[in-house]
């Protein structure tokens, strides 16, 4: 059974640093396209960054370039979120998404990605 699983959230003030953790069972994360999505109260859930399978790609959002870095450990079969440098515009939930394809441009539709986690909540507030 495919199962990914997040954790690390918190809450922190603007300009701190926080990492995430997803964790994945029922299969090898070095062989799926994973990534990290987020969802503010009353928004659409966004793409924050994607790690494509198919070339070994790696896709950020403009809002986290140069602020957010997507890794992962394959021995431990787990996918990180670094995040430093943060706003009170990161709040929110931080979902993690992994699907067996590899994607292109449309890596940010939501829709695409078959097995997420339940989120784990990310608050940046002084």
């Amino acid at each position: 059974q495919v199962q990914v699983a997040e954790s690390g959230g918190d809450r922190v003030q603007p300009g701190e640093s926080l990492r995430l953790s997803c964790t994945a069972s029922g299969f090898r994360m070095a062989s799926w396209s994973v990534a990290w999505f987020r969802q503010a109260p009353g928004k659409e859930r966004e793409g924050v960054a994607c790690l494509n399978v198919n070339d070994g790609s790696i896709e950020y959002a403009d809002s986290v370039k140069g602020r957010f870095t997507i890794s992962k450990d394959k021995p431990k079969n787990t996918l990180y979120l670094q995040m430093n440098n943060l706003k009170p515009e990161d709040t929110a939930t931080y979902y993690c998404a992994a699907d067996a394809g590899s994607f292109g441009g449309g890596w940010t539709d939501f829709d695409l990605w078959d097995f997420w986690g339940q989120g784990t909540q990310v608050t940046v507030s002084s």
